[in-house]
């Protein structure tokens, strides 16, 4: 009679595996918590299940017929397969296991929010995978809407697709690039105002968007309106066009640890404009991976959720909300890793 018999239960195999690995009935019985009659009556019934003797009676002692020491060998596999399944299912409900994709700027991976995060999230859940793809923070925000991708760390702020929250993770301070030739390259800058006839080099992306809208924030609130390019396709090339004379930037100060010949990087000392890393994911996300890597990453800060990003106004002002977050914007030393607790760090004074 096959295993697919009706009467075949896998506490068959283990009341058998166990009566072979103590090779006695009584302490097999004690093991497993029966009386010493009904193990009887088990084996009985998994013979007639199986259609063979699997003890051989004519000896003393438990001895296995050859058909026996077969099923033992197969039911520790099955049982052995049976316990991985069974934790498997029970990590995934706890968000232990599965997959989970996750989309980032290259400019939020340099403050180390990124690397720290999934660090310390795998070091907590093994056995979940993790994807990662560099994409460009709109296309995130929409992957994430359209169910394509699960989580995102953009450069904030961003027009965001329904359905989806983003929570700011890290505000960080800006810093001017500009070429080794330039009459500030040695010397401080104490306001932007200074640089009113330079060319701001940004990416290719629309003036409320990532750091179109960082550079127009910060030159309008110094009182000018800047000549902007947005012509570059990343930080590299915004490098080399400053590199060669294009123009200079305003970039995240974390974008400073990348040293590159012919750049420097220049604090400015009335620049309260920032640069935020922020998360993005699905609303009413039902993964339990998911939920563990997004609840992690909120437990790493103090910054309050929301749908919508905390905004600072173009021009003019700051007004009294972005005033109150920067007071509490945490910038975790040098390096600015999301890894840390924010209280270690330094806050910002206006």
């Amino acid at each position: 009679m096959a295993l697919s018999d009706p009467g075949f239960e896998l506490r068959h195999l283990r009341y058998f595996v166990t009566l072979v690995e103590e090779r006695n009935f009584e302490r097999a019985a004690v093991r497993l918590g029966i009386a010493q009659p009904g193990l009887s009556q088990q084996i009985r019934s998994l013979e007639k299940i199986v259609g063979t003797p699997l003890l051989d009676r004519s000896r003393r002692g438990v001895q296995l017929t050859h058909s026996g020491e077969t099923l033992f060998q197969e039911a520790r596999k099955v049982l052995a397969q049976t316990d991985a399944t069974v934790a498997a299912v029970n990590r995934a409900g706890r968000g232990e296991s599965g997959r989970i994709s996750i989309g980032y700027v290259a400019s939020a991976a340099y403050s180390g929010a990124v690397v720290g995060s999934i660090r310390d999230f795998k070091r907590d859940y093994p056995y979940v995978e993790v994807e990662l793809q560099e994409m460009e923070l709109r296309q995130q925000l929409q992957r994430i809407a359209d169910g394509l991708l699960d989580f995102g760390y953009i450069r904030a702020p961003a027009p965001i697709p329904p359905g989806v929250s983003v929570q700011i993770v890290l505000r960080e301070p800006l810093v001017v690039m500009i070429p080794d030739d330039h009459e500030f390259a040695e010397r401080p800058i104490d306001t932007l105002a200074r640089l009113t006839q330079e060319t701001f080099i940004t990416p290719r992306q629309p003036p409320d968007v990532g750091f179109h809208r960082n550079t127009l924030q910060a030159c309008r609130e110094a009182g000018f309106e800047p000549s902007v390019k947005a012509i570059a396709q990343d930080f590299t090339e915004i490098a080399a066009l400053v590199g060669i004379g294009t123009g200079i930037a305003l970039v995240p100060q974390s974008m400073s640890r990348v040293e590159l010949p012919d750049i420097h990087y220049r604090l400015v000392g009335d620049v309260a404009a920032t640069s935020d890393v922020a998360i993005a994911y699905r609303k009413g996300e039902g993964s339990p991976a998911i939920k563990a890597f997004i609840a992690q990453n909120r437990q790493k800060i103090s910054w309050p959720a929301s749908g919508e990003m905390v905004k600072a106004p173009v021009s003019g002002e700051l007004s009294d909300t972005t005033l109150s977050a920067l007071r509490r914007s945490p910038l975790v030393g040098s390096e600015l890793d999301l890894s840390r607790p924010h209280e270690g760090g330094r806050k910002v004074d206006l």
